[in-house]
């Protein structure tokens, strides 16, 4: 737990450090977001925010990881992997937000191209898992046990990139992402270190300090956006996590906001295709409550709070589905 303690406070002092000259950078570039025509209109104001602030957060949580772990004698090849696959999300990410700036609008890399480096990242951490680990084609349900073999791959891709997607649509708006995600990580942290997953969960826990310190000059009115060069890495780690920790069905409570953003955009794409109607004003659901005139500020602060109750849940529930004892 100290260690923890110890990877969570260096993730948010490294970004807190980093921050400042990156922004300062960003602006002297003019490297700013382009806002959405389809957005709210209460969106406009933010066009030229500068974007790409993923950047300083994964050097925060790499540089923090790495000296949590030589603290810890836990550079294992499992942390590698777990640090290269953030990486190469990053990268990916990045050349996303690289191709909007270049092109001064919202076209990046196209939905399939993204896919595609998506689940290529994914396959890293899978394949080393079920090179290296027991029980690798199995995934647990409290007591129970699903053996599902050579389709496990096939499910942990979907856990990855599923969840490195639902974190980038969660990205829209201030502080959201950033705020939801500190409980989320928090509660993979705690449940990797009973899992036997240390290194995850001291990766864990220097996200959650990143994303704390990033929430400094990611919340309303935000001097700087993640960009997809964060979301995409960040939701990454997440699904990546999960299925090293073997903890992929929790993640269902862990990511609820992140899952319920996911599946408002979903429903509401069928329900238009089908029937010509939307269910929500706009999707995803972040933007349904803006358009109910929520404040930015209202919505960041309740979607914080549901992230911090099903993450508490998730915990709660794998204790007792583990049998153990707080």
């Amino acid at each position: 737990m100290i260690m923890l303690a110890v990877a969570f406070l260096l993730g948010m002092i490294l970004c807190l450090l980093f921050g400042v000259p990156y922004i300062d950078f960003l602006k002297k570039k003019m490297i700013g977001q382009y806002v959405k025509d389809c957005a709210p209109e209460a969106h406009a104001k933010k066009q030229g925010t500068p974007t790409t602030g993923g950047v300083f957060i994964i050097v925060a949580v790499i540089l923090g990881s790495i000296i949590t772990l030589a603290m810890a004698q836990r550079l294992t090849t499992e942390a590698f992997i777990i640090l290269l696959t953030l990486l190469f999300y990053t990268f990916a990410g990045f050349q996303d937000d690289y191709i909007k700036i270049k092109g001064k609008g919202n076209d990046g890399l196209t939905a399939r191209g993204k896919l595609l480096r998506q689940i290529a990242i994914a396959m890293l951490p899978i394949l080393f898992m079920m090179l290296t680990k027991q029980g690798a084609g199995d995934v647990t349900i409290g007591q129970y046990v699903l053996h599902l073999g050579w389709l496990y791959p096939v499910f942990a891709v979907c856990v990855i990139t599923g969840a490195s997607n639902a974190y980038n649509l969660t990205d829209g708006l201030d502080g959201l992402a950033a705020s939801t995600g500190i409980f989320s990580f928090i509660a993979c942290a705690v449940i990797c270190l009973f899992t036997g997953s240390p290194e995850a969960a001291i990766i864990s826990a220097a996200v959650a300090g990143a994303l704390a310190g990033f929430l400094k000059f990611n919340k309303p009115k935000a001097e700087v956006f993640m960009g997809d060069t964060g979301s995409l890495a960040i939701g990454g780690l997440l699904g990546t996590v999960a299925v090293l920790g073997k903890f992929e069905i929790l993640l269902v409570l862990i990511a609820g906001v992140f899952v319920m953003e996911t599946l408002s955009v979903i429903i509401q794409v069928i329900s238009f295709k089908t029937t010509g109607k939307r269910v929500f004003k706009m999707s995803p659901i972040h933007h349904h409550f803006e358009l109910c005139n929520w404040s930015e500020k209202k919505i960041v602060v309740v979607f914080a709070l549901v992230s911090a109750i099903l993450s508490t849940a998730a915990c709660v529930l794998y204790f007792m589905t583990a049998g153990r004892v707080l």
